[in-house]
C-alpha cells in the first residue's frame, strides 16, 4: 500500500485518442492480426485470496473492466489477462514474477499491489525488461531502488503521511497520539512518515503483525490506555485495523483511530463492528467517487453490481495506459516500456505523466479524507498537501 488532477470525461475513449485511436494491433510477425485472438496478454498482480484480498480484487475488477471495454473496441486483436494472486505476501511474489516473465505474450502488469510484494517482485521486473504499473503500492522507497520497470498510478506515502498528520493536528486537534505499525514494508513506512510530521505530539509507538498473523491486541489496547493518546493512527491493513479498533472500544477507549488507503475498504467496518468503527478516519490518495470522470463508475457497478472499490480506478487507468501502448503496436516489452515511460494522457481519475523514477508526476496527486459515518465510509474533504 499505500502514497490537483486535471480531468476529462472518458477513459478508455480518452487514452485511445491521446495515442491516435485507429493504430493497428500487430502479431508477432509484424503483420496486423487478422482477427479475433493475437494472443497478447497483460497481467494484475495482487492478493485476490487470503485477510486483504478486498484490494487486490477492487483493482483486478478495474483491469477487467478496462480490458471487457478495450476487446469490444478492438475485436481483430484481443488481449487477455493473466491473474496472479499473490494474496498479499512478499514470499509468493518472486515465483508470480517469474510466472509472468516466463510467459512471453505477457506485456505489462498492473501491480504489484502492495508494497512488501513489489519490492520481492520489482527486481525481476527489471532485469526482464517487463513494465508495471502499480495502483497502490504506496511506499516512497520503491521509486529509489533503480528498477528501470516501475511506475505508479497514484501518490505515495511521501504525501499522505504527512497529510494524515495534518488532518490529526488540525482537524482531530490532537495534542498525543499513539502510533501502531503492522511491521509490512507498506505499514511501518507510512507510520513513519506520520510519526516524521508529527513529531512530539507522537506519545507513544507500538508494534503488531499483519497478515491475518494476529488476533488479540490486548497489549497494544494497555499501552494505548496508558498513553492517554486522543488519537490512534494505525498503519496497516483493514483485517487487523478493525480488530485493534473494536479492542480499544470494548476497553472503553475512546480516541479517534485515523487508518489510510490500507484501511479504507467496508471490510475493516465488519471486523470492528459498525458501532466501534463510526467516526474512524481514512486518508487515501484516491477521489471519491463524485470525483471520477466519464461513466466509470456507472460502467463498474453494472459489469460487478457494486460500487468501485478503493484504487479500482486507478488500475483501470493503469490498465488502460498499457492497452492504448498495445493499440499504438508496441507488442515487445521493450517498444511497451519505452511506451509508458513517455506517457502523458488523461483517464477516469486525471492526469498522467510520469517522472524519471516512475511516480505519478506530484501535480497530479490528492489526498482525501473519509470517515465512517452511520456504516458507510464518506468522504470528509480534500486534504491540502501544503
Amino acid at each position: 500500500m499505500r502514497q490537483k488532477l486535471t480531468r476529462v470525461l472518458g477513459g478508455v475513449a480518452a487514452l485511445a485518442l491521446a495515442v491516435g485511436g485507429t493504430a493497428a494491433c500487430k502479431s508477432d510477425s509484424g503483420n496486423e492480426a487478422s482477427g479475433g485472438e493475437c494472443g497478447y496478454k497483460i497481467a494484475f498482480f495482487g492478493a485476490l485470496t487470503g485477510p486483504d484480498a478486498g484490494l487486490g480484487i477492487n483493482e483486478n475488477n478495474g483491469v477487467k473492466l478496462a480490458l471487457d471495454k478495450y476487446n469490444k473496441e478492438n475485436k481483430d486483436c484481443q488481449v487477455t489477462l493473466l491473474q496472479l494472486d499473490s494474496q498479499g505476501s512478499p514470499d509468493q511474489a518472486p515465483q508470480l514474477a517469474q510466472q509472468a516473465i516466463d510467459d512471453a505474450k505477457v506485456l505489462g502488469i498492473v501491480g504489484p499491489a502492495f508494497s512488501g510484494e513489489s519490492e520481492a517482485a520489482n527486481p525481476l521486473f527489471s532485469e526482464a525488461g517487463l513494465v508495471h504499473i502499480t495502483a497502490s503500492a504506496t511506499r516512497p522507497s520503491l521509486s529509489g531502488q533503480g528498477w528501470k520497470t516501475f511506475f505508479r498510478s497514484v501518490g505515495n506515502d511521501n504525501a499522505q503521511g504527512p497529510a494524515a498528520a495534518k488532518y490529526i493536528k488540525e482537524e482531530l486537534k490532537a495534542e498525543k497520539v499513539f502510533v501502531i505499525d503492522d511491521q509490512s514494508a507498506y505499514g511501518a513506512g507510512l507510520a513513519d512518515e506520520v510519526k516524521k510530521a508529527l513529531g512530539a505530539a507522537v506519545v507513544d509507538t507500538d508494534k503488531v503483525q499483519g497478515g491475518g498473523k494476529q488476533t488479540e491486541f490486548s497489549g497494544t489496547v494497555t499501552k494505548v490506555k496508558a498513553s492517554g493518546a486522543t488519537a490512534v493512527f494505525y498503519g496497516g491493513y483493514y483485517a487487523e485495523g478493525g480488530l485493534i479498533r473494536k479492542a480499544l472500544t470494548n476497553a472503553g477507549v475512546k480516541a479517534t483511530m485515523i487508518g489510510a488507503d490500507g484501511m479504507k475498504d467496508p471490510a475493516f467496518i465488519d471486523g470492528a463492528s459498525k458501532a466501534a468503527a463510526e467516526g474512524t478516519i481514512f486518508t487515501c490518495p484516491c477521489l471519491p467517487a463524485s470525483e471520477v470522470k466519464g461513466t466509470f463508475p456507472a460502467d463498474y457497478k453494472a459489469m460487478f453490481n457494486v460500487d468501485p472499490g478503493t484504487y479500482s480506478d486507478n488500475a483501470f487507468d493503469a490498465a488502460n495506459i498499457l492497452l492504448s501502448g498495445i493499440k499504438a503496436g508496441k507488442t515487445t516489452r521493450a517498444d511497451l516500456l519505452a511506451y509508458v515511460k513517455g506517457y502523458t494522457g488523461e483517464g477516469v481519475v486525471g492526469s498522467y505523466k510520469f517522472t524519471d523514477t516512475g511516480e505519478l508526476d506530484p501535480s497530479a496527486v490528492q489526498i482525501w479524507a473519509y470517515k465512517v459515518e452511520n456504516g458507510a465510509i464518506v468522504p470528509v474533504k480534500r486534504v491540502p498537501l501544503t
